[in-house]
């Protein structure tokens, strides 16, 4: 229904007057829109145009341009960004800062991202860092944590977890953390658990101690879905089973209890979708083999029924009224 229906509706029944009606009319075909995010969504594709346009532009020219031309065009960039993010820095709080100057946050994201490009092309074309890949992650990685937090950017904060990952040879994104990880590998299991567990910890630890804690979903995030696969794989493959078996079980009651606190559907989901999948796991081998096949109709029947009914009824866990 329109909102004129619903106003006839409720002056029909005498519930409000049409002097009342009239001016709620008024102000509904008046009010301001916003188009925050339409402008954040185009800032955001205007970034990732621009920087794929440079990229492409030094490819197909490079033998015209020339190396030091292209790293000083590079440099100039990167510096300017920089440069113009700390003239319009705003005093640093571990609390959440807004920044009135809305560009300061492209920027920076800008000039993360042109160092990125200036330190892969100078190690691809003069192997600055020679073998050493190791050193080539770790710089920008800590660099992205010092900007991040001083800046009070999340983007940059997600670029430095991942360079943190990519410096024990993990791949973080949600959307690859499977395809793209190697989990037939023992030590990359343990690796993962244990950057996963740490992330995780460092989220609470935040919230409890104040340390940025809008920065904890971020982590959460990106430390839990690497933990969880992580626990996964090891508790599939890797004695002892029972040690993934806990971290993973530990890890799920956590989510749920974050999500209530946080209302958020995404980590509630996380927490019950991947603890069933342990939990389902555990069952199946305790039970054995030779039952598991006859069982397993029974078992996924009505435990699937109660968990729709659980995330059908979200809201009232999570403490939403509406």
């Amino acid at each position: 229904m329109t909102t004129t229906e619903v106003l006839n509706a409720l002056t029909s029944k005498g519930i409000i007057s049409t002097k009342q009606a009239d001016a709620i009319d008024s102000f509904e075909a008046e009010k301001t829109f916003s188009i925050h995010w339409e402008l954040r969504s185009i800032l955001y594709l205007g970034i990732l145009l621009f920087t794929s346009g440079v990229s492409i532009l030094i490819y197909e020219n490079i033998d015209t341009i020339g190396h030091q031309a292209i790293i000083a065009f590079i440099a100039i960039l990167m510096l300017t960004c920089f440069w113009y993010t700390c003239k319009h820095r705003v005093p640093f709080s571990l609390a959440e800062v807004h920044n009135p100057n809305k560009f300061v946050s492209y920027t920076l994201l800008i000039g993360c991202m042109l160092f990125l490009a200036l330190e892969g092309y100078l190690q691809f074309q003069y192997t600055l860092f020679g073998t050493k890949y190791c050193v080539a992650v770790l710089i920008p990685t800590i660099l992205f944590f010092v900007t991040a937090y001083r800046f009070d950017h999340t983007g940059v904060l997600s670029m430095a977890i991942t360079g943190l990952a990519s410096w024990l040879g993990l791949t973080i994104a949600p959307l690859s953390v499977i395809a793209k990880n190697d989990f037939t590998d023992e030590s990359l299991v343990w690796s993962a658990t244990l950057l996963g567990v740490l992330l995780v910890a460092f989220a609470w630890l935040s919230n409890q101690k104040g340390w940025k804690a809008h920065f904890a979903n971020t982590y959460l995030l990106l430390g839990g879905n690497l933990a969880f696969i992580a626990t996964l794989a090891g508790a599939f493959t890797i004695e002892p089973r029972l040690v993934f078996f806990l971290l993973g079980i530990t890890l799920a009651v956590f989510f749920i209890l974050s999500a209530r606190r946080v209302h958020s559907l995404l980590f509630l989901l996380m927490g019950v979708v991947y603890g069933y999948i342990h939990v389902t796991y555990l069952l199946a081998k305790l039970v054995g083999n030779e039952l598991v096949f006859g069982l397993a109709t029974v078992y996924f029947t009505f435990s699937s029924i109660a968990v729709i009914l659980f995330l059908l009824n979200y809201k009232k866990f999570l403490g939403i009224k509406r």
